[in-house]
């Protein structure tokens, strides 16, 4: 009776192996996203008056955009469509958004705080923030997305609809396209780039 109990947990221990030992081994696999370099680093004051740097996000999954509460163009695309990833990944402690205004003379933090919340801002990691407008500007340049003041643009502001999507090591991660090219920042005014993102954040929150 003994030796076929041990039969019977050895073949228990073996059929366990076989089912775990993958799910464990891709636990610790990088997720198949290109790495474009490392994020630049910041420090800006959010909507709640609070200083916010690379830290706060640090061991999180986040994305970086560049906009303003005033755009009468994309910005409002552009905040329907992060709404619907932060309610995708709402409770995810681990997951957070960095929204950059570009009009830090209107963009005060009283400003955004109203912003934030009649947008419906809920997720504790998701900061809106303002600070010194070349400071700002210059960290677009070193995150390499277009921003611009251009008086005869709507709301006179010019800037891309894209999103910056960072690891939780603080790399800026990209999936590739159809030709094995990375796509290095996500259209954050498409369906496609939105579908993107969460399949993406949600490999990037399981490495």
């Amino acid at each position: 009776m003994k030796d076929k109990s041990y039969i019977w947990i050895s073949l228990i221990i073996l059929i366990f192996g076989i089912w775990a030992v993958p799910k464990i081994i891709k636990k610790f696999e990088k997720a198949d996203l290109e790495i474009i370099g490392t994020a630049p680093k910041f420090e800006l004051v959010d909507h709640n008056n609070k200083t916010i740097t690379n830290d706060n996000y640090k061991g999180k999954v986040y994305l970086v955009e560049f906009f303003f509460a005033n755009c009468p163009t994309i910005c409002p695309i552009m905040n329907a469509n992060m709404l619907k990833i932060q309610d995708t990944f709402y409770g995810k402690l681990d997951f957070g958004i960095a929204s950059i205004t570009i009009d830090p003379t209107r963009d005060t933090v009283e400003a955004l705080h109203t912003h934030a919340e009649g947008l419906g801002v809920k997720n504790p990691y998701w900061h809106m923030m303002t600070g010194d407008a070349k400071y700002i500007y210059d960290l677009a340049k070193k995150f390499n997305l277009y921003t611009g003041v251009n008086p005869d643009a709507p709301g006179g502001f010019e800037h891309s609809g894209l999103f910056a999507l960072i690891d939780k090591e603080g790399n800026i991660r990209s999936r590739k396209d159809e030709h094995g090219n990375p796509v290095v920042y996500y259209d954050g005014t498409s369906d496609e780039g939105v579908a993107w993102l969460k399949e993406d954040i949600k490999a990037l929150l399981e490495e």
